[in-house]
């Protein structure tokens, strides 16, 4: 009888010591109770609580990091109080922003908007004149004088000249000049460029040639064109003008 019991003292004994902690807990009552398991092949970090021993992180399964492959599949959760979710001064950088793409539009625009190019036909800077009497013509060798303006901010290139000399509507002399020549932005430029015009007709050959008439003047139409370009586009304008000439004097000065 005592054998046995002593046998179930000894038994009630070792299930109470079981019900106990395996290790003490004075001074840890105040221990956070999240955990952060940091491990150099994890994006993230998995928490932890006291209750890990029988609930497990449903993300990293107790592991202490997330599986390859899911990083893009996961949503990080941020408080609605997190400074990162209020950016500050966002109105005054998309305001500036704003201005600088109105300011460098309308820089490109002012800069590079095409302005006029003019022409100014400034009559005759000098002429020879001279006669073939059995052929009743009268030969004149005219200096004409043109007037470039360039209102653009870039410079034009300047690539042909065609003019044609008319009298009484009938071409009498013609110039193709093709020189390369650069003007720059806001200058004005002058070509000078010569023409040989026959004129043959007894009339005339008469008013320049005859001393009872005073007046040796002759009438001619000056036309053509000009070819220039800028910013890779080539341009063409028209000009026109018209000159009184001295036939009877065998040279005249500039004027």
């Amino acid at each position: 009888m005592r054998k046995a019991l002593s046998a179930f003292r000894q038994r009630v004994h070792s299930e109470n010591r079981e019900t106990e902690p395996i290790l003490e807990r004075h001074g840890h009552e105040n221990t956070p109770p999240y955990i952060t398991i940091n491990n150099s092949d994890a994006s993230v970090s998995c928490i932890s609580t006291e209750e890990a021993a029988t609930d497990t992180c449903p993300t990293c399964r107790g592991t202490g990091r997330i599986p390859r492959g899911q990083e893009k599949e996961l949503v990080a959760l941020i408080p609605y109080s997190d400074q990162r979710l209020k950016p500050q001064r966002t109105k005054l950088y998309v305001a500036i922003a704003v201005s600088c793409c109105f300011l460098v539009f309308f820089l490109v625009v002012f800069f590079l908007y095409p302005r006029s190019v003019t022409l100014d036909h400034a009559g005759v800077n000098s002429s020879l004149v001279t006669y073939d009497a059995p052929k009743s013509t009268v030969t004149l060798l005219t200096t004409n004088r043109l007037n470039i303006s360039n209102y653009n901010l870039y410079g034009i290139d300047i690539l042909s000249l065609n003019v044609q000399v008319l009298h009484l509507s009938v071409v009498v002399g013609t110039l193709n000049l093709k020189e390369v020549k650069r003007i720059g932005p806001l200058l004005t430029h002058q070509i000078f460029y010569t023409v040989e015009s026959h004129v043959q007709d007894i009339s005339t050959y008469e008013v320049c040639t005859w001393e009872r008439i005073h007046v040796h003047n002759i009438l001619l139409h000056v036309q053509g064109s000009l070819n220039f370009s800028y910013l890779g586009h080539v341009e063409q304008i028209p000009f026109d003008g018209y000159e009184y000439l001295d036939c009877h004097s065998n040279f005249s000065v500039p004027h």
